[in-house]
C-alpha cells in the first residue's frame, strides 16, 4: 500500500514539523514552510497577512492542496476548505487547529456529497485549561474588586473592608463539554457549587456526579435557575440551536451582584441585552474574550465600561498550544491509518 499522502498547511516551528514528519512511517508527510506566511508570534496559525507567494509558489501550493489525501489546516480556513475540498477528490481527512473548527466548515458551505466524503476533526480539548483558568480571572476580578484595589493604589488611600470569596458561591456552567467541564473542576475545587446545563433534563440522578457538577439542569430550565446564581460561564458553541441561548430574558433573570464571562462564542449572547444591564448596573460585570463581531469594533459600548474585562479572543492561545496540536493530530494520524475512530469528530448537522 502506498504512503498516505499528509499535507501541513499551518506555520510550525521546525521542532514540531520534524514530529509530524517522524510520527508514522506510513505517511508521506510534506511540509514546505516557504509557501506559508511566516508567524507574527508563537502559534500564530494565520500568519502573516501582507505575506504574498510568487505565481511559481501559487502554482506549487495548490497542486499540493489539491493532491494530498490528509490535511492539517489552520483554524480559520473557510475559504481553502471551499475552494480545495471540491478540488480534490482525493482529500478524506482534515484536521483543524481550532476548537471552533466546526463554525469554518460550516462557514466554507460545502456540499452534502462533500461533508460526507471527508470527515473534520477540530482541536476542542486543547484549550480548556488556559481558558478556564482565564474564566476564573474574571471571576476573581470581581468577586475581590479588582476596580476598587486599582482605585485605592492610584489615590493612596488606605482602608479595611470585608472582601467575598468564591467558597459557597453558585456558578452555573451552560454548556459542559471539555471546557465546561474543567471550568466546573475548577469552581467546585475553589468551593463552588456548580450547577451545569444541558439541552434536556438528565435521566439519572448520578449524572451531575458523571459531569462533574453539584447539579444538572436542562437550557429550558436556566430562567428559573439563573436568579440563584452568583456568575454564569458561558462555554457554548456557535451553531444554530445555541445562537442565541442566552437571551435577554436569561440576562434579566440574574441578580445584580452576578457575574458573567464568555469563553464559547459571542453569537451565543443577545449582546445588546448584555451591554444594556452592565451600563444600568443590573450585572456586577463581565469578563468577555468573545463578542457578536470580531474584531469589536471601535464604536461598541463595551470598550467604555468600567466594569467589563476585554480579552480579543486570545484567552485560548497558549506557547504550548502547537505542541498540543501536533500530539493531537499524530494520534488522530495512527488512528487514521489503523483504521480507528478519529477524536474531536466535527458533526456536519450542527457544526461542532
Amino acid at each position: 500500500m502506498p504512503p498516505l499522502d499528509v499535507l501541513i498547511a499551518t506555520p510550525l516551528d521546525p521542532e514540531q514539523a520534524r514530529r509530524v514528519l517522524g510520527c508514522d512511517a506510513r505517511a508521506n508527510v510534506r511540509f514546505e514552510p516557504d509557501l506559508l506566511p511566516p508567524p507574527r508570534f508563537a502559534n500564530d496559525h494565520r500568519g502573516d497577512p501582507a505575506f504574498r507567494r510568487t505565481p511559481e509558489g501559487e502554482e506549487r501550493w495548490e497542486q499540493l492542496l489539491t493532491s494530498t489525501e490528509v490535511l492539517l489546516a489552520h483554524g480559520d480556513s473557510a475559504e481553502m476548505l471551499a475552494r480545495v475540498v471540491p478540488a480534490n477528490p482525493q482529500l478524506r481527512w482534515v484536521q483543524g487547529t481550532s476548537a471552533g473548527f466546526g463554525e469554518v466548515v460550516r462557514r466554507a458551505e460545502l456540499s452534502p456529497a462533500d461533508l460526507q466524503r471527508v470527515t473534520f476533526t477540530s482541536a476542542v480539548g486543547i484549550h480548556a485549561e488556559q481558558l478556564a483558568e482565564w474564566a476564573l480571572l474574571g471571576l476573581l476580578a470581581f468577586t475581590k474588586d479588582l476596580a476598587r484595589l486599582q482605585r485605592d493604589k492610584e489615590n493612596r488611600h488606605w482602608d479595611h473592608y470585608p472582601v467575598r470569596g468564591l467558597a459557597g458561591q453558585t456558578l452555573v456552567v451552560v454548556g459542559l463539554g471539555h471546557i465546561g467541564r474543567e471550568v466546573a473542576r475548577v469552581g467546585k475545587a475553589l468551593g463552588m457549587r456548580v450547577i451545569g446545563t444541558r439541552r434536556s433534563a438528565p435521566t439519572t440522578t448520578d449524572e451531575a456526579t458523571r459531569q462533574g457538577v453539584d447539579a444538572l439542569c436542562a437550557t429550558a430550565e436556566l430562567v428559573d435557575v439563573l436568579p440563584s446564581a452568583d456568575a454564569v460561564v458561558l462555554a457554548l458553541p456557535d451553531t444554530d440551536a445555541t445562537r442565541g441561548l442566552f437571551s435577554a430574558e436569561l440576562i434579566a433573570a440574574l441578580p445584580a451582584h452576578a457575574v458573567v464571562v464568555n469563553i464559547g462564542r459571542g453569537g451565543t449572547v443577545d449582546e445588546p441585552a448584555l451591554v444594556d444591564a452592565l451600563a444600568n448596573g443590573r450585572l456586577a460585570g463581565a469578563a468577555l474574550d468573545v463578542f457578536a463581531t470580531e474584531p469589536l469594533p471601535v464604536d461598541s459600548p463595551l470598550w467604555a465600561l468600567d466594569n467589563v474585562i476585554l480579552s480579543p479572543h486570545t484567552a485560548a492561545l497558549s506557547p504550548y498550544e502547537n505542541d498540543r496540536i501536533v500530539e493531537l493530530f499524530c494520534d488522530n494520524l495512527k488512528r487514521f491509518l489503523d483504521g480507528r475512530p478519529l477524536s474531536n469528530v466535527v458533526n456536519t448537522d450542527e457544526f461542532y
